[in-house]
Parts: structure tokens; C-alpha cells; sequence
């Protein structure tokens, strides 16, 4: 075709090429993700998270201070990536949250798990179950039988397809951020998008 230029071996049409290759979130936002704020905000963060990973304690308020900042602007999505080699009760506070979350208290104890001190083994979290007022027995039988773990699971391939490195792993608007020195490049990336 006249004025069409030949694509070298592995190149991409230019209307075809990602924004950022390789950073980008795999997976889009859908209605089975965990959604705080306006779920029709124009700003999305995404963040892998781990409630073992000190780091994400730390990033959990500035996360929070965002969505303060912004009511309606920008929404967070939590998917789990619990880091199990370093972090031994990570998924089975993940199960939990999901668990919780079955019963319509997913934020709760993601705020809970999230908390400085927060002990994360069985008998802690059953306790944290007590406290938000959750079907015990229910709560009890998800962990026992490890129905969430495939849910969770399948939000680790997808980090992994995203190539989060480690946690707390953000995306604003579907493209990755580094938050490895502070939540000072989530921050900005938010605003420019507002």
C-alpha cells in the first residue's frame, strides 16, 4: 500500500503500541474486585497488597489520605498478593479478608489486618472475626476448607502478569508506579489524572 512504511521483525503498529510495555495492569477492574469509594470515579488505584508486608502498614495511610483528599475523584481496588516466603500468615489473612468480605465486611478487616501491631495468626483473626460481628461458623469453614485460596491465587498471576515485583504494588489508571521510595509517585500520578 502506498505510504504505509514496512514494520521491522517484532515491531509494533504505532497505533498498536502499549504506553508503557510491560507495565501496564493485566487484569482490568471488575465487578469481583474490592472497591472503596465511587465505583464510577474517574481515578482508579489499584494496589497489590500483602498484610503481612510491613510497607503496605506503612503506605496505608497515605492511601487512605488519598481517597479522603478526593471523595469521588478516586476510587482503590485491593487484590491480594500476599508474599508467602517471607511472609508465613499473609495468606491466610488474605483468606480472611475474603471471607469477611463474603459477609459484606471485606473493608473492615482489611483495615483491621492492616493495623500496626496486627497479629495475623488463626487465633487473631477469628478474634478480629468476632469483633466485626461475623458468622463465626461460616468464617471458620471458608479457612478451614480454603475456598478463597483460588480467588487469591488468581490475583497473584495477575500481578505477575503486571510485573509487580513486590508489595505494595500500585497502578493508577492501569499503569504502574513506583511507590519503592514513598507514595510521593502515586500521589502525582493521581493528580495528573484528576
Amino acid at each position: 500500500m502506498p505510504g504505509r512504511r514496512i514494520l521491522e521483525r517484532g515491531e509494533l503498529p504505532e497505533n498498536d503500541m502499549p504506553q508503557h510495555f510491560g507495565h501496564d495492569l493485566s487484569d482490568p477492574v471488575n465487578s469481583s474486585d474490592h472497591i472503596r469509594g465511587d465505583p464510577q470515579a474517574r481515578v482508579t488505584v489499584v494496589e497489590y497488597g500483602d498484610f503481612e508486608c510491613p510497607i503496605c502498614r506503612s503506605a496505608e495511610p497515605a492511601v487512605r489520605m488519598l481517597l479522603e483528599a478526593h471523595p469521588g475523584a478516586v476510587r482503590l481496588v485491593f487484590r491480594h498478593y500476599p508474599i508467602e516466603s517471607a511472609h508465613p500468615h499473609a495468606l491466610m489473612a488474605a483468606e480472611a479478608a475474603e471471607a469477611a468480605g463474603a459477609q459484606g465486611r471485606f473493608w473492615e478487616m482489611h483495615d483491621r489486618l492492616l493495623e500496626p501491631g496486627a497479629h495475623l495468626k488463626r487465633s487473631a483473626l477469628d478474634h478480629y472475626a468476632t469483633l466485626l460481628g461475623l458468622d463465626l461458623a461460616s468464617f471458620n469453614a471458608s479457612l478451614n476448607d480454603e475456598i478463597y485460596r483460588q480467588r487469591i491465587r488468581e490475583h497473584m498471576d495477575g500481578a505477575v502478569r503486571s510485573h509487580v515485583r513486590g508489595t505494595p504494588g500500585f497502578f493508577v489508571n492501569g499503569q504502574m508506579q513506583d511507590a519503592s521510595g514513598g507514595m510521593h509517585h502515586v500521589r502525582e500520578a493521581v493528580m495528573r489524572c484528576l
